[in-house]
């Protein structure tokens, strides 16, 4: 699996990082959610530079000029609801793309910090011969990403497959890694080294889904 790390490289996505992790800033939900969709917006615009275009001719008021246009057909994937404000950075470049929507949440076990993964709900195009972009703000462990991707292969296996995360654990990379094919492509804000025992990512920002939305019940 190959991991782009945009921590590598300082840019105006470790701005937007800073922001995102900032107790002091946080409380502004509207700037949270608007960071989010900023990152989303910039791995668009990388993503695009990987996939596939047709070279055709464009009529313009003078002439004919040669164009590149998307020949990809794109699928946006994304996991309740933290993932929201993120898909909607990806949707705003790639606005012609299919979607395709997952609820996944943990089941905390009584007294415990192991956990369950569930999924309730999933509503997807076909898959086949299409590229799959699959994103969650937070890839702590990678449980939730893996059995996302497997409900969704219910619809059909893609033909290539990129995830993308605004910050990672080390250890959800390594797990990632094992779980989905070789030729996938992992984008991440960050990558942190720690997760808590209740597996929450250290440093991390806390929970995006209550820092975008408010504290659930």
């Amino acid at each position: 699996m190959k991991v782009i790390n945009f921590a590598d490289t300082p840019s105006v996505v470790s701005q937007y990082m800073s922001e995102l992790r900032d107790v002091n800033i946080q409380g502004d939900m509207m700037r949270f959610r608007r960071n989010l969709e900023r990152i989303g917006e910039i791995i668009a615009y990388e993503i695009s530079k990987t996939i596939a275009y047709d070279t055709v001719p464009v009529e313009t008021p003078l002439g004919t000029s040669m164009c590149h246009r998307l020949s990809t057909p794109l699928v946006l994937g994304t996991i309740f609801r933290a993932g929201l404000p993120f898909h909607q950075g990806f949707l705003k470049y790639f606005d012609s793309a299919e979607n395709a929507f997952v609820s996944a949440y943990r089941k905390y076990k009584e007294g415990h910090d192991e956990f369950d993964i569930y999924i309730e709900y999933i509503a997807s195009p076909r898959l086949e011969n299409k590229t799959l972009i699959l994103a969650d703000p937070m890839l702590a462990t990678g449980s939730s990403m893996e059995l996302s991707y497997r409900a969704l292969l219910t619809k059909g296996v893609p033909a290539a497959t990129h995830l993308a995360a605004v910050i990672a654990s080390r250890k959800a990379v390594d797990f990632v890694a094992e779980h989905f094919p070789e030729d996938t492509t992992l984008w991440v804000g960050a990558i942190d080294d720690e997760i808590n025992a209740h597996s929450y990512i250290v440093p991390g920002l806390g929970d995006a889904g209550d820092l975008a939305y408010g504290i659930k019940e």
